[in-house]
């Protein structure tokens, strides 16, 4: 429920309600009288005991008159689905005023019906076709029907600070985010009983963390600062010594003057509030004060004259207020309600709105200036926004504060919520392999961004490493270990705002003995490579390149087919074809031998090729002897294996000295 935030209607929502047509009868003018004063608990009650007893024929026209105005009680209370339930009624006895087909639609809008608001606003539009609140609302109920929009923001509710009433319109005190004002209308506040929401009237209370960081029980504040009248919505000078309040006055039998007050902070108490003359007129509202952070703009919402709709956001020159008071202007100001301003600093404003594209009733936006002197605005996007009313923002540390909202709560109260936007969690992970995929233990893993990032880690026991990332980076990464040659990795992070985990793994080759490389053909019985050997070769440039000071010997082994002459000579010119290949990919002859074995160094089978072929074991020698005593089968899988290329490292001092 809306309780203080609610007066800022007021005077402006009721008086179209005077030119109305009369309604005899003592209870009628009773309830007229209320609603005029903008007592909607008690106006609806006495409203409802009417229409029920509106059951004659002739009583149609004015049941549906008497729906509207109990549907506008149940609006202003934030009782979104009485009310949607209640202008039907006046549509159905004929309510002759189209605006309750575009209230349907807004009530359906604001309880997150959005499928029957986006109906309802089309229905409307047949009507007032060039009604922009209408066009507006259809776009933001068909943007939450989609349920478009959604952040990373994760939304609680403070149940500490709530009570059983509502509680709302959080605030930091400047550069102390261990301290928290808002406003309640609990049972235990100073003030009388409100006729506009049936709550206590509100008052100001706060809380402060302790030693721990945690939230302790609310209080009210000390000093002179809560009446019986209303109080809240606050705002804070930089220095925290004076507050900016929002205060209504009842008098009886007169409208509500809503106003900003100030308050001083002498030994942490607050003085008796002291009205703040912002124009001079007096039959306007004032309220929902935001100082900027340097002290020097009072930011408020008013539904003076000039303006653009309803309740514009407007500001005043706290140091020179003769001629510098200004409207926000068409960039933040609609033709509806735009309300709750909270200045983070010179170039970002927070307010809520109900005229720009939202998810229903008051939503929270960021209005960033622009150089041009504009604005653009920005819809917070769920869960901080919600079909129902959600405003009231205050920031603490970073991407974290507090906002309000009446979202969940049938009875229309309003309940104080937290909010964070948690760090993106961006990394890279993997494992350090030997060329038989067996761990490289405390392996060093480089890795270096163009962001001026630089990060190096030991691999742990089992190979593996984890390293955290920023968004939309090209990084290089360098892994090495002693006995082995350097791998090196390239990539770039996606840009995308959402958790990721990317994988990379680095195969390291020894040093110390062959390493096979895989995926090396040639034509048959010849030593002309193939192309799909391509991308294998350019792996090994990469090897080279990588380790510059390593001098290798290529070399090149054939099966037990064929003449011992033949073999020699086939794997020869096959290692030399491979070298050929290196040197026309920039790699210096001098780093290079040929060597062709033919079937005089049989392949000794290694873990990997023993997991890759249970048949044989670890250890085996795959000699001429070894491959005659096997199936057919089995002899052509180890004749293949023996097929093969592979380099050794000869030296690691190449050009060092």
């Amino acid at each position: 429920m809306k309780s203080l935030r609610h007066y800022i209607y007021i005077a402006s929502a009721v008086l179209a309600l005077c030119g109305m047509t009369s309604c005899g009868g003592a209870k009628l003018a009773t309830a007229n009288e209320q609603m005029q004063r903008g007592e909607y608990y008690d106006a609806q009650r006495t409203y409802r005991k009417i229409y029920n007893k509106l059951t004659k024929k002739e009583d149609r026209a004015l049941r549906g008159e008497v729906a509207w105005r109990m549907a506008e009680c149940h609006r202003h209370l934030s009782q979104f689905m009485r009310a949607a339930a209640t202008y039907q009624n006046a549509i159905r006895y004929e309510y002759p005023d189209t605006t309750a087909y575009l209230r349907v639609a807004q009530m359906q809008h604001a309880s997150g019906q959005f499928a029957q608001a986006v109906k309802s606003y089309e229905t409307y539009l047949t009507l007032r076709p060039d009604d922009l609140t209408a066009q507006i609302g259809l776009s933001g109920a068909r943007t939450a029907a989609a349920k478009s929009g959604g952040t990373r923001y994760v939304v609680r509710k403070a149940d500490l600070l709530n009570s059983s009433r509502s509680d709302f319109a959080p605030m930091f005190m400047p550069g102390a985010t261990d301290r928290l004002y808002f406003t309640t209308t609990r049972e235990k506040v100073s003030g009388p009983r409100s006729e506009i929401t049936g709550t206590k009237k509100g008052d100001i209370w706060m809380t402060t963390k302790n030693e721990k960081g945690e939230w302790q029980r609310p209080e009210p504040v000390e000093g002179e600062l809560n009446t019986d009248m209303e109080e809240g919505i606050c705002s804070f000078s930089p220095d925290g010594t004076t507050m900016y309040l929002t205060r209504a006055r009842r008098e009886p039998n007169t409208n509500t003057s809503v106003e900003i007050f100030t308050s001083q902070r002498s030994d942490a108490k607050w003085s008796a509030p002291v009205k703040l003359e912002v124009t001079a007129d007096t039959l306007s509202v004032f309220g929902h004060p935001a100082v900027s952070p340097d002290g020097q703009w009072l930011y408020f919402s008013s539904d003076m004259p000039g303006g653009v709709g309803g309740k514009d956001i407007w500001r005043i020159n706290l140091t020179q207020r003769v001629g510098s008071l200004e409207n926000m202007g068409e960039w933040i100001n609609t033709p509806a309600d735009d309300e709750f301003p909270y200045v983070r600093s010179d170039s970002v404003l927070y307010f809520a709105s109900d005229g720009h594209p939202g998810y229903g009733g008051l939503d929270i936006f960021k209005a960033e200036l622009k150089p041009s002197g504009g604005w653009a605005v920005t819809n917070m996007g769920t869960p901080v926004n919600s079909a129902f009313d959600d405003f009231g923002i205050t920031f603490g540390e970073g991407e974290s504060g507090f906002f309000s909202s009446n979202r969940n709560d049938a009875r229309g109260y309003d309940n104080i919520y937290s909010f964070v936007l948690p760090d993106l969690k961006v990394t890279i992970s993997g494992w350090v392999l030997d060329r038989d995929e067996e761990p490289v233990p405390n392996a060093v893993i480089r890795i270096v961004g163009n962001d001026g990032s630089n990060q190096k880690q030991l691999a742990r026991p089992d190979g593996s490493f984890s390293f955290p990332l920023n968004r939309g980076v090209s990084y290089v990464m360098l892994a090495g270990a002693k006995g082995y040659l350097n791998a090196r990795q390239e990539f770039t992070s996606d840009t995308a705002e959402e958790d990721a985990e990317y994988g990379v793994d680095f195969i390291l080759a020894s040093i110390t003995k062959p390493v096979v490389i895989d995926n090396i053909f040639y034509d048959f019985d010849k030593a002309t490579l193939r192309p799909e050997s391509k991308q294998a070769l350019d792996e090994m440039v990469q090897v080279l390149r990588d380790n510059p000071n390593v001098t290798i010997e290529m070399a090149s082994h054939t099966d037990r087919k064929g003449t011992d002459e033949y073999n020699i000579d086939l794997s020869s010119r096959r290692a030399r074809s491979v070298i050929d290949y290196l040197i026309s990919q920039g790699i210096s002859a001098d780093r290079l031998q040929s060597q062709g074995y033919g079937e005089s160094r049989p392949k000794t089978i290694t873990k990997k090729l023993a997991r890759e072929h249970p048949q044989f074991k670890e250890g085996d020698v795959l000699t001429e002897e070894y491959i005659e005593a096997l199936s057919p089968e089995d002899q052509e899988a180890a004749d293949q294996i023996n097929r093969r290329t592979e380099f050794q490292v000869l030296s690691i001092d190449y050009r060092m000295y």
